[in-house]
């Protein structure tokens, strides 16, 4: 497929900054797309940077189209600090004659990325992009986990409309449906009802309230691990990090947190797209937000540059098993160890038949937490979801 015909040159200034050599930044290795450098190749690259300068349904924030040159504008200007990288900068998707046109783009431009081995980056634009994105896998031949970093549920009022607010609905609803979970990492209690709350139990999705996440932040590892998709709402960081958003408000990550999460999702082996949604330059105080943005990219980098391959294949000759009998439930559990990287899985037995597309057992990433959980004889949240899921 000739994907030029979805894409516009990338707009931005990429110059020299004040104290700061011109050496071997992210703009000197990114291949992109700009008036003055043709349509970049998929050949041997390993990640595409996209833009989508899409925000109709975007609700109350109508501006966030303009981001993706505003975040390309900083992220071009940090340092590479990786001898390997091969990226690209396909420019920006050519907003469709209506909002489902784009959609269409995004989904025909992400599907032949993921084809190709190519991880997109998709920098928004409104989150109901997500939708788009989610999209994509559909022809993938299994189902899919999507993760977001969002103080909402996005679940909307109305089951027939998309927006950005919706489009986790629409995304539930979709036939053929081929979403297995759903995380939240971050929501804010206060901004979230009862019916919601209990929808998510009912689905056995996974959704984890901003202060349990910034208490122990490395608990986010493993609910960043079990994704292929991660959909990054920056109104999840709070305003005093991240101005750049019409609903940003006073309570959220910081922006450090933000960078580390996003490293998380560049670790995983699993995860194939991400995307950053919502940023508004017009509400972006001397482009704070648009630099943090860029900074959660190069941390998404990093991480992606140091993957270190360790999901258990069927040897298991790199893991240390640990099995732990639960006596009132009659249950063994077995924990997985990574001598590589110090990380955990748990298997989740499959015992229905008609589950066997998911192999005799289903590993889920864990935390060492949830091991201790195990000892104390209680059963892990992430085990008991996933047995319900399976059952």
């Amino acid at each position: 497929m000739d994907l030029d015909i979805y894409f516009e040159p990338a707009e931005f200034q990429f110059g020299d900054n004040p104290g700061q050599t011109a050496y071997n930044r992210l703009g000197d290795i990114i291949n992109a797309y700009t008036h003055n450098d043709g349509f970049p190749i998929l050949n041997d690259a390993q990640i595409a940077l996209l833009g989508v300068k899409e925000d109709r349904m975007a609700l109350e924030n109508r501006g966030c189209g303009e981001a993706p040159d505003s975040v390309r504008q900083h992220l071009y200007s940090l340092y590479s600090h990786w001898n390997h990288l091969k990226i690209i900068d396909l420019g920006n998707i050519k907003q469709g004659h209506t909002v489902d046109d784009t959609y269409f783009a995004v989904k025909e431009v992400v599907s032949s990325l993921l084809k190709a081995g190519v991880l997109p980056i998709i920098i928004g634009g409104s989150q109901d992009i997500t939708y788009a994105n989610y999209l994509s896998y559909e022809n993938i031949g299994r189902v899919i986990n999507i993760a977001t970093v969002d103080p909402l549920f996005d679940l909307g009022h109305d089951e027939s409309e998309l927006n950005s607010r919706s489009y986790l609905s629409r995304i539930i609803l979709h036939q053929p449906n081929f979403l297995f979970n759903y995380t939240n990492i971050g929501y804010q209690t206060y901004f979230v009802n009862q019916d919601a709350i209990q929808l998510m139990k009912n689905l056995f999705f996974d959704f984890n309230r901003l202060g349990n996440v910034r208490l122990q932040p490395e608990e986010a590892e493993p609910m960043v691990r079990n994704a292929d998709i991660l959909s990054f709402d920056v109104s999840a960081v709070r305003y005093s990090d991240a101005p750049g958003n019409f609903y940003a408000g006073p309570n959220g990550f910081k922006g450090e947190e933000a960078c580390r999460i996003c490293r998380y999702a560049g670790l995983s082996d699993k995860l194939s797209s991400i995307g950053f949604y919502e940023l508004n330059p017009k509400y972006d105080d001397r482009g704070q937000t648009a630099q943090l943005v860029a900074q959660m990219i190069w941390y998404f980098l990093d991480g992606f540059m140091n993957r270190q391959g360790d999901y258990p294949n069927k040897e298991r000759i790199n893991f240390i098993r640990f099995r732990v009998h639960l006596e009132e439930f009659d249950e063994e559990m077995i924990f997985l160890k990574s001598k590589n990287t110090g990380r955990w899985w748990i298997e989740v037995p499959i015992k229905i038949k008609a589950n066997e597309r998911y192999g005799l057992q289903h590993l889920i990433p864990c935390s060492y937490n949830d091991y201790q959980t195990a000892l104390r004889q209680e059963l892990p949240d992430r085990w008991w979801k996933m047995q319900q899921k399976l059952m």
